[in-house]
C-alpha cells in the first residue's frame, strides 16, 4: 500500500525554483500547489503532478489547484540538481492559465526546455543560493 506525507522539502524547492525563473512561472499560484511525497510506489517515474479536474473545480466552487508528488525510492537518492531538474519538469506541465489542466511531453515540456531553464536557475544564483545556505536540502 502507497503512504502520503506532505513534503515541505519539494514546496520549499519549488518556491526557490518559481523565484529564481519567476518570468518563466509568472503564472504560477504558490499557495495552489500542495507537495506530498509517495512511500511504496512501484512507479519508475521520479515524481508526478496531479490537476484538479474542472468539473471538481466547479463542482466544489474551488479554484484550480496542483499537487506535486515525489516517489519517495526514486527521488529521495537524487543529488540536489537532480531534483530541481525533476521539479522543473513537473511545473513546466502547468499551463499558463493555471486552468487545473497539464500541458503534455512535447512541444514545451521536454527535456531541451528543462535544461535551459535549469542553465537560467544556476546562472541567477538559485543553486548557490540552496547550497550555502541549506534552504530546502
Amino acid at each position: 500500500m502507497v503512504k502520503y506525507v506532505e513534503a515541505e522539502d519539494v514546496c520549499c524547492l519549488i518556491n526557490v525554483i518559481v523565484h529564481f525563473l519567476h518570468d518563466n512561472f509568472k503564472h504560477i499560484d504558490l499557495n495552489r500547489i500542495k507537495c506530498f511525497r509517495s512511500i511504496g510506489s512501484k512507479s519508475y517515474a521520479y515524481a508526478r503532478i496531479h490537476g484538479l479536474p474542472r468539473i471538481w473545480i466547479k463542482a466544489l466552487g474551488i479554484k484550480p489547484m496542483y499537487i506535486v508528488e515525489v516517489l519517495s525510492e526514486r527521488y529521495d537518492p537524487l543529488n540536489i540538481e537532480d531534483k530541481i531538474q525533476v521539479l522543473i519538469h513537473e511545473l513546466l506541465h502547468i499551463p499558463y492559465r493555471f486552468s487545473g489542466g497539464l500541458r503534455p511531453h512535447g512541444k514545451y515540456v521536454n527535456k531541451k526546455t528543462i535544461h535551459k531553464l535549469y542553465g537560467l536557475f544556476v546562472e541567477r544564483g538559485g543553486l548557490e543560493f540552496l547550497l550555502r545556505d541549506k534552504h530546502c536540502i
